[in-house]
């Protein structure tokens, strides 16, 4: 049904925003399927996230790949995270277009002392903070959304420490009647992106690569499996999956449930963007080499 876009400074009142929003959306009968996604979901480490460019860009790509999967036109998407980026705003919107859905950001107003003092108050009160280092440099390359950019309208801003953040807030409520107004041929305030051609092939050849990803990254699971069981529970030093490709090389006994959370993290980490690293592998081959790189390092010995 849409994507909803949070941006603002760190410690912005982002989440309480994305809260609110969602609770007021549940208030509404019938009610929508609204899902929230953020760092937390992924249980990731606010300034290891952040650290590093490299780091950064991998937490977008993790967030993008997960937004990708999530669009709908049956359900509410809000993204509670810094979307500090207008480029990473635009691929965002890029998938609202190609999914053929609403899309809005809701950007959080706060004074940059504010920020700093919210996120003091949450080292105080035991939660995760952000590092001073790390809190200021994201503060000086934050890009403020323009309504004037397609991307970044509909535009609802909230003033989170003049005003505080409640269901009733004005922003909350203008983008609650936007996500959820009916559309017929006389709207005119509400605009539903339409796919073009471009956006649909992209989507269905992304499509594609997941699935030669899903299917190669599975082949290499069972092949580890076989031949742990082949040595009666004794670790396969040296596994070949066949001519051409790298072998698997582990001094330990890895069981099923490790080797699928192994599998489920690679996956999350090369669905990524353009704008977050390469694409997905296209090809089996490829899928199954890269999958085996990503196990030497985490479990092997190689």
């Amino acid at each position: 049904m849409a994507l909803v876009v949070i941006c603002g400074q760190p410690c912005s009142g982002k989440s309480t925003a994305a809260i609110c929003l969602s609770e007021a959306l549940q208030t509404l009968d019938p009610k929508p399927t609204v899902k929230i996604i953020d760092e937390s979901s992924f249980h990731l480490d606010r300034n290891q996230s952040y650290a590093d460019m490299p780091a950064e860009k991998n937490l977008r790509g993790v967030l993008r790949s997960e937004v990708d999967r999530s669009l709908s036109r049956d359900s509410i998407v809000i993204v509670d995270s810094l979307n500090s980026i207008k480029g990473y705003r635009y691929e965002l919107w890029c998938l609202a277009r190609a999914a053929g859905i609403r899309h809005c950001v809701l950007y959080c107003d706060t004074d940059e002392n504010q920020c700093r003092e919210w996120n003091k108050e949450r080292g105080v009160n035991g939660q995760a903070t952000y590092d001073d280092k790390i809190f200021e440099d994201l503060v000086r390359r934050f890009e403020k959304p323009d309504r004037r950019n397609r991307w970044d309208s509909p535009l609802f801003e909230l003033w989170p420490s003049k005003d505080g953040i409640n269901q009733s807030s004005i922003a909350i409520s203008e983008a609650v009647s936007y996500l959820t107004r009916r559309v017929d041929s006389k709207t005119r305030d509400v605009r539903i992106l339409q796919p073009t051609i471009a956006t649909q092939n992209v989507r269905k050849s992304e499509a594609n690569s997941l699935y030669e990803m899903d299917q190669a990254t599975q082949e290499v699971i069972s092949a580890i499996v076989e031949a742990q069981s082949q040595g009666f529970g004794a670790p396969a030093n040296r596994i070949s999956l066949g001519p051409q490709l790298p072998t698997i090389s582990v001094q330990r006994q890895v069981g099923l449930p490790e080797l699928r959370r192994l599998r489920r993290t690679f996956i999350k980490l090369t669905a990524q963007s353009s704008l977050s690293g390469p694409p997905p592998p296209s090809d089996a081959d490829s899928a199954k080499r890269m999958f085996v790189d990503y196990l030497n390092r985490e479990i092997g010995t190689a």
